[in-house]
């Protein structure tokens, strides 16, 4: 494992905080690294790479001639991290221009540009705060003691607290047998008004079809079939046919009144289904994207980090329900792929929670990208079922700078800290599978760990506070 040591007289060119008593001949020892970004991931590297003892040039929005300026022979490591793929693949572009063969590190989200990027760039390590912090929420979700569920080897892992240390242990794979019942449990539920209203057509077609059979075979004494053939013929409003000739009158006005009645329900349940045909819903009644009432996860938030907790959820095996605020959130199509469902509502309304059978939910993960957003679903989370496991997303909010209150509602995840800390390991050429949370210190686990069944050494890190470079140094 690795730490890293705290420094408190370092320098580099990015207007942060710093002793300038080193001199220019010991600073020239020094490893120089360039950041790139304005986001709250660079502002923390920045620090991180500062207190590793790196002199650091935190380039802000640069300009092409900023970069070439910055990207001397001295620099060993750049670190891409800004918003938007594309930009972030450009800035990546020009550095191996700039400087080929370079370490650097890039976070992009789409896969595809990633592994492309990689193939053009082989020094170049992609990720993304998505795929970094990921694991360790999902081991928040799953139980107190689990510091993260990854995919070590070619089975997914659990990352167990140990004492001091830590403890690999396989996944345990749940037998179908026993996932069948929580299956079966969401199937053929009605989740909206829209929904809601098919159900009541069909409901009251069915009941009207039943009704008259019953009443064909008990009071005009027909057989089975030729009663089924009698109620088909009034659900579908042209009468019972030849049967009425020797019907009671009490009968023929029923039979009227259930033609009446067919026409109501035939309105409503078509309303449903066209409800449903044109609607963008990622909801199904039946199948693998029906809303699951036992065991499942709710994810608030379908950006880029609630997405991949679904997506990795399942592939676990465990029921996850997500919940977006935006109909039109550009992840809802790949949701859709993933067979996620996903309800369109406010994941802050009581009336919205009380829907997703929260008293009986493994846990809440509060993951939108604001985090005054997460803390209020995570406090109406709790006033409905005040022991659920609730872990929220924190780390990308100006207003909370300081997370360690947030222990008190639930399990916080800084997807900031996470991501930083593995992007600063690997600028210093420690890649790490996987990183993880430990209270309020960060770890690592090493490429050379065992896959499983092992007990290793934890070496824990206090992440830095973000930097407060507030302008492009002078270059």
């Amino acid at each position: 494992m690795h730490r890293l040591v705290a420094v408190t007289t370092y320098d580099h060119d990015s207007m942060c905080p710093m002793s300038r008593k080193t001199g220019d001949r010991e600073m020239a020892k020094q490893p120089h690294a360039v950041v790139i970004g304005d986001i709250e991931v660079a502002r923390r590297t920045c620090s991180e790479l500062s207190a590793h003892g790196f002199v650091v040039t935190h380039l802000l929005h640069p300009t092409d001639s900023e970069m070439r300026a910055a990207l001397t022979q001295a620099v060993s490591a750049v670190a891409v991290l800004v918003r938007g793929d594309v930009t972030a693949l450009r800035y990546a572009l020009l550095v191996e221009h700039l400087l080929p063969e370079v370490r650097l590190v890039v976070t992009l989200f789409n896969q595809t540009v990633a592994e492309q990027l990689v193939r053009v760039v082989p020094n170049c390590q992609v990720t993304s705060p998505a795929n970094v912090a990921v694991p360790s929420i999902i081991g928040a979700c799953v139980g107190p003691n689990v510091l993260a569920v990854t995919s070590l080897g070619a089975e997914p892992t659990m990352i167990l607290a140990a004492g001091e240390g830590i403890e690999l242990r396989p996944w345990p794979r749940r037998g179908w047998l026993r996932t069948l019942p929580a299956v079966l449990a969401g199937q053929v539920r009605p989740h909206d008004a829209a929904t809601r209203f098919l159900f009541i057509g069909l409901a009251g077609l069915a009941s009207i079809l039943a009704l008259d059979w019953l009443l064909a075979v008990t009071a005009l004494h027909e057989t089975g079939i030729r009663a089924l053939y009698i109620a088909t013929r009034v659900v579908a409003t042209v009468g019972p046919g030849d049967a009425d000739a020797h019907a009671p009158g009490w009968y023929q006005v029923l039979s009227s009144g259930s033609m009446l009645l067919t026409i109501v329900f035939t309105a409503v349940f078509t309303a449903g289904v066209i409800n449903r045909l044109l609607s963008r819903r990622s909801i199904a009644v039946i199948g693998s994207r029906t809303v699951p009432t036992r065991d499942h996860v709710v994810v608030i938030g379908l950006g880029q980090v609630g997405l991949r907790l679904c997506i990795e959820l399942r592939r676990l095996g465990i029921s996850v329900v997500a919940v977006e605020r935006d109909p039109r959130a550009v992840n809802l199509r790949l949701a859709r792929a993933a067979k996620v469902p996903v309800l369109i509502a406010h994941g802050e309304e009581r009336e919205v929670l009380k829907k997703l059978s929260l008293h009986r939910a493994r846990a809440l993960a509060a993951m939108g990208s604001e985090d005054l957003d997460n803390i209020e679903v995570a406090i109406a989370a709790l006033a409905l079922a005040p022991d659920l496991r609730v872990v929220l997303r924190a780390g990308d909010d100006d207003v909370i700078a300081e997370t360690r209150p947030l222990f008190r509602i639930g399990e916080v995840r800084n997807v900031s800290a996470l991501t930083a800390f593995a992007v600063t390991l690997g600028l210093v050429g420690k890649t790490p599978r996987t990183v993880y949370a430990r209270g309020h210190q960060l770890g690592a686990i090493p490429l050379a760990a065992p896959d499983a069944d092992t007990i290793l050494d934890a070496e824990l890190h206090s992440p830095t506070s973000r930097c407060d470079c507030d302008a492009t140094p002078d270059i």
